[in-house]
């Protein structure tokens, strides 16, 4: 190949890399700028690197790039860096649980679909990164599903007689169709130590009177509406109704037993997942003159199910009976919307009504839109209610609460008047949170704050009560429930299938190879087991819940739902600095090919310096190439620990950067050759913000002008000194 040289205007510090340089060219007439001299003079190395083809044009295997995808959508210098050079792409974040999936577990596909558009118009691949990894989840969304259910209590004192339940005898209580028994067992309601009813089904039930437990009579008073409500869930999947005895006008009234809005239907379906059973019965439905009324439980309708009922939750409230606790705040429940509060502080669009569907409980809720995250003046977002009457020196008084924000957050209440007094910080999550705070009154208080400038987000608040705790009674209180080991279990399964089987359908045309489990070791081999303590806030240890079958669970899952040609791989750091954890990992695989998974490849990711061991390096790629395996360089950058290098350390990270290819080429079997991969393009401060910033460990400088380091790469996937080729004579 012949140039047609022409001397270069260059900086001077790109000229300084030309010191070290002996190679002469010859040079010939050039038209256009008269006579040059036979002399010998040096050919400057910037030049040489200048004259270089782009890097994938040097080898066969697939070179891909680590980027950024906005970088790659917004800047056009980089994008086409970035498709001159390689051949596949790898989005460093934009494909990861944390990026894509929301605070209710829905996936976003918008960005990641606008970006393989792009980078399909160049011809390029994308490498799926990553399905399964501890860190950079949607950690928030994760921990809510397992947190604990926080369980409303009936809106009122309750009035059904339950002793009877609660002593085992039934007094009162009728057991007209037994089924294979009805009965009270302890232990076994909502909480460890709270007692429940056990109905059990027959093998010949097929209609609901079949199993059927019924009330004593419970005292009406005319013009009032009541509410019936109770905790039930069943083995298997179940189906029952709620009955009356003579004294409603429609003795199996259709209802929407949820409480959710929804369609009204005979019957309510149960789980075996707790869940409340609500009911509200009108003066309209009563049978005029009637002072009270019988309701019937029936779960007959399926054979064999076993039905529990939580006794402490089994409650009759008189929706309209005098109150017996005073609440100091009106409008505490939202279910009319968020009369009596207002915005104090915050943006214009703070503060709003919020519908049913994120509502504790009934028909709404208060929303509040925080835009600042300002740890020290919680106040810069505060909504406000004032006190129905001014509080009483020296009483105690509690506020309570339920709170909930669409990521993790944090509230702090406080109070307006003379002298105010101030929550501690309370944080908040996904998950329904109760919070209460009691302080004693110092006469001068006139209304109660939300303060939420601490943390940005959107908060939802429900139920709000301002009490002095002078009279007994009101509404029974939430309860508490922690889940279970078993169903924590299920439920990030559950988490896990819905996130894999959605990427991989949903990229199946366009996404062939995937990071499916993401650095599964420690250290010194061994598998992580989800106690390393990190509390990052992006951190989620799926094998904590899983078990070591997590990574088996997804490399079948990835499997199940991509295509049968997909390239799945397992990847890990650090394997060239620890050959225990290289072979730890191995030992993993084999693993997880024994329980049925099938793992395609194996990603080292190589984010080495310039004192990292070339002999391990080596015996790192002999090992992994006795896996038979196919083997990819996942993520290589060589660091130099300064954003402003010497020649000679920029001389040292293109002699590392060659190394490492030559090794590859020399261990790893040319059919077990994936590809490598360089994680970034340049050191440009605007790729290192978050990664390795004030370094320079990439191929381009910060200007985007190619450095020493990409002729060793070059050179390295060439397998010559490319630039022993270029002649220096110039074509006329």
């Amino acid at each position: 190949m012949k140039y047609k040289y022409i001397l270069p205007v260059i900086a001077s510090s790109l000229m300084l890399l030309a010191s070290c340089d002996d190679n002469l060219m010859e040079w010939e007439k050039d038209p256009e700028h008269g006579e040059v001299t036979g002399a010998e003079l040096p050919l400057a190395l910037v030049e040489k690197i200048s004259r270089y083809e782009p890097l994938k044009t040097y080898t066969d295997f697939v070179l891909g790039n680590g980027i950024g995808a906005d970088l790659y959508l917004t800047d056009a210098a980089y994008r086409k860096i970035v498709n001159d050079n390689f051949d596949e792409v790898t989005p460093g974040y934009e494909m990861k649980h944390g990026a894509m999936v929301n605070s209710k577990g829905e996936i976003n596909f918008t960005k990641v679909d606008a970006f393989i558009a792009e980078t399909k118009k160049a011809g390029l691949t994308v490498f799926g990164h990553t399905l399964v990894w501890h860190s950079n989840q949607n950690a928030s969304y994760l921990n809510s599903i397992i947190a604990p259910t926080v369980i409303p209590g009936s809106s009122g004192t309750n009035t059904l007689d339950v002793a009877g339940l609660k002593n085992g005898t039934f007094t009162n209580w009728a057991r007209n169709n037994p089924g294979k028994g009805i009965s009270i067992v302890a232990d076994e309601g909502l909480t460890s130590t709270s007692q429940a009813i056990k109905l059990e089904s027959s093998a010949t039930s097929s209609a609901a009177y079949n199993l059927q437990l019924t009330s004593p009579n419970v005292s009406i008073v005319s013009g009032h509406n009541y509410e019936i409500s109770f905790y039930i869930k069943s083995d298997v999947t179940g189906k029952g109704r709620i009955s009356f005895n003579n004294s409603l006008t429609n003795q199996y009234p259709y209802k929407d037993w949820f409480s959710t809005g929804g369609s009204w239907t005979e019957a309510f379906a149960t789980t075996s997942t707790w869940q409340q059973v609500k009911i509200k019965l009108a003066p309209g439905d009563f049978v005029g003159g009637s002072t009270n009324f019988k309701f019937n439980i029936d779960l007959g309708y399926l054979p064999n199910v076993t039905y529990l009922i939580d006794v402490n939750t089994l409650a009759v409230v008189d929706l309209d009976a005098a109150q017996t606790v005073t609440n100091l705040v009106t409008n505490g429940d939202f279910n009319a919307g968020i009369s009596g509060w207002s915005k104090y502080n915050g943006a214009a669009d703070a503060l709003s009504a919020a519908g049913a569907a994120d509502a504790y409980e009934g028909n709404g809720a208060m929303k509040v839109v925080n835009a600042v995250s300002d740890a020290a003046n919680q106040w810069k977002t505060q909504i406000h209610a004032n006190f129905t009457s001014t509080l009483t020196s020296g009483k105690a008084y509690t506020i309570s609460f339920m709170i909930r924000s669409e990521a993790a957050g944090s509230v702090r209440c406080s109070t307006t008047g003379t002298t105010a007094h101030y929550q501690g910080d309370q944080a908040t999550s996904p998950t329904w949170k109760l919070i209460e705070w009691k302080f004693t009154g110092n006469g001068t208080e006139t209304g109660l704050n939300f303060d939420l400038g601490g943390t940005a987000g959107t908060y939802y608040i429900d139920n709000v009560s301002v009490t002095d705790g002078s009279s007994g009674g009101g509404p029974t209180a939430p309860i508490t429930i922690d889940k279970t080991d078993a169903e924590k279990t299920k439920i990030i399964g559950d988490a896990m299938a819905d996130w894999i089987s959605k990427m991989m359908t949903h990229y199946k045309t366009s996404v062939f190879a995937w990071d499916v489990v993401n650095e599964p070791m420690k250290e010194d081999g061994t598998l992580r087991n989800g106690t390393e303590g990190d509390t990052a806030a992006d951190y989620f240890s799926w094998i904590k819940y899983l078990g070591k079958d997590y990574a088996v669970t997804a490399f079948k899952l990835a499997r199940q739902y991509g295509n049968a040609t997909d390239k799945l791989f397992i990847n890990d750091y650090n394997l060239e600095s620890r050959l225990d954890k290289c072979d730890g990992l191995i030992d993993y695989v084999e693993y997880i090919e024994s329980q049925g998974g099938k793992v395609d490849g194996i990603g080292t990711q190589m984010h080495i310096g310039l004192t990292t061991d070339k002999d391990k390096i080596a015996q790192m790629f002999q090992k992994l190439a006795a896996t038979g395996k196919l083997i990819k360089i996942s993520e290589l950058d060589v660091r130099l620990g300064t954003n402003a290098p010497t020649v000679a350390q920029q001389a040292s990270q293109a002699e590392m950067y060659q190394y490492v290819v030559d090794m590859y080429k020399k261990y790893i079997p040319a059919a077990q050759q994936y590809g490598i991969t360089i994680w970034g393009v340049s050191d440009n401060s605007k790729e290192h913000e978050f990664w390795l910033p004030d370094e320079s460990p990439n191929l381009w400088d910060a200007n985007y002008v190619r450095k020493h380091a990409y002729k060793g790469t070059a050179d390295g996937l060439a397998g010559k000194d490319v630039s022993k080729d270029f002649s220096g004579e110039l074509v006329k």
